[in-house]
């Protein structure tokens, strides 16, 4: 029998618990744990620039030095929208990821599958009602399948989640929805990137949420209609992802978790386009709306700490996008220490220079109980965000901790 097909109470943790990071059951004598979140790394400024790749090898030995890590967490995006997606490039990061002495657990990023197609990723265009893709001088496609995003995802599934359930690095056994789709939904088994698990009380759960293509409903190639494989390609990940996320809760509820953490890629609050929130889609926001409303209903509904990690938009920057006037911090310059979030700190690349994210998708949501950190990226220096979960501690919902969660940057070279 299929694990997918038996009862939830049977795919709760027991003794596979500890192998996935759990222990003792009482919050009191369960032990600190800490783990590095990163993003939007490396990055290059075109197909030719390879600096950031060639320094991210002494990057990762900068964090197999702290004693501290357990754990590492990628949230997506291996290389920029303006480098092509090749697949000597996801097995080079693949050979880098390697080297690392704790579990890395990564959600793929927009730019290694969903915005393949851009002509600035090797793509093609739309060309005189046909599709024309970028070759090289000797007739090669410059991205893998003309970067096609149904293939560049099956690609990175193959080279970073070859074993369902086992994380890169060094391996741990997570709960995957290869393993555990709901039968109902046997199109969910395609999903081996949406994994959860627990350490320290907390469960932590990925969902692969493309950023910077309003969930991948950019067209692709800039065709006038989107095709009948992106049309799918949308509808079946984004079920997906919100039976995951539903399965998620109900384990937390299940095995007494203090808190959950969400790992994904997309910045669902951030303006990189023109928002005029209606049904028409016609913003970058809008296409993440049913996640963002499951979200909050669900965050509601637990009552303990939720918090949210994403890249995407490469500014470090903590809030609560679901309450208005929430405590908010932003560096307003790459690498520069957090300030309060205004006006005029805010940097435009980050929302527009909007203060409160909450205005960005105001559809009523109040849930005190709920923060999200975005990961600095993209640019030097490079860091990684230590986020320490203390089962024993329970903070106020601020801008440096939460419940059982605090955090600090690291910039270790």
């Amino acid at each position: 029998m299929r694990l997918a097909s038996l009862p939830i109470a049977t795919l709760l943790f027991t003794s596979a618990l500890a192998a996935c990071g759990g222990g003792t059951t009482d919050p009191a004598v369960e032990p600190k744990s800490t783990v590095a979140v990163i993003g939007d790394v490396p990055y290059g400024t075109s197909p030719t620039d390879d600096a950031e790749f060639k320094a991210n090898p002494a990057f990762i030995t900068a964090m197999n030095a702290d004693a501290d890590l357990s754990a590492v967490l990628h949230v997506g995006d291996i290389h920029s929208g303006k480098e092509y997606c090749t697949e000597a490039y996801d097995r080079a990061i693949a050979a880098q990821w390697s080297a690392f002495k704790v579990p890395l657990v990564y959600t793929p990023g927009d730019n290694e599958w969903a915005d393949c197609h851009k002509v600035k990723q090797g793509g093609g265009s739309y060309v005189a009602g046909a599709i024309s893709l970028l070759k090289d001088a000797a007739g090669n496609l410059l991205s893998y399948v003309g970067g096609d995003p149904v293939a560049n995802l099956q690609l990175v599934r193959s080279i970073f989640f070859a074993t369902p359930g086992k994380t890169s690095g060094a391996a741990m056994d997570v709960h995957s929805q290869a393993n555990e789709f709901d039968t109902a939904y046997p199109a969910d088994a395609a999903y081996v990137e949406n994994v959860w698990w627990m350490k320290s009380k907390v469960l932590f759960v990925t969902l692969n949420v493309p950023g910077g293509s309003n969930n991948d409903t950019d067209v692709w190639y800039g065709a006038p209609t989107a095709s009948a494989a992106q049309t799918l390609e949308v509808a079946n990940r984004s079920a997906a992802n919100q039976r995951w996320l539903a399965a998620a809760f109900k384990a937390a509820a299940a095995n007494g978790a203090i808190g959950v953490v969400i790992q994904l890629q997309a910045d669902m609050w951030d303006l990189d386009g023109v928002f005029t929130n209606d049904a028409a889609g016609h913003s970058h926001l809008y296409g993440y709306k049913p996640l963002v409303d499951q979200i909050a209903t669900s965050t509601t509904s637990f009552g303990k700490p939720v918090l949210l990690f994403n890249g995407d938009s490469h500014t470090y920057r903590t809030d609560n996008p679901l309450k208005a006037g929430s405590a908010c911090v932003i560096e307003p310059s790459s690498g520069a220490a957090a300030v309060a979030c205004s006006a005029t700190t805010v940097p435009a690349t980050a929302g527009n220079g909007k203060f409160d994210p909450y205005e960005n998708q105001p559809y009523g949501y109040s849930v005190p109980n709920f923060r999200r950190i975005v990961v600095h990226g993209s640019t030097t220096p490079l860091e990684y965000l230590k986020l320490t979960i203390d089962p024993a501690a329970n903070a106020d919902n601020g801008t440096e901790a939460f419940g059982p969660f605090s955090w600090k940057r690291v910039k270790p070279l």
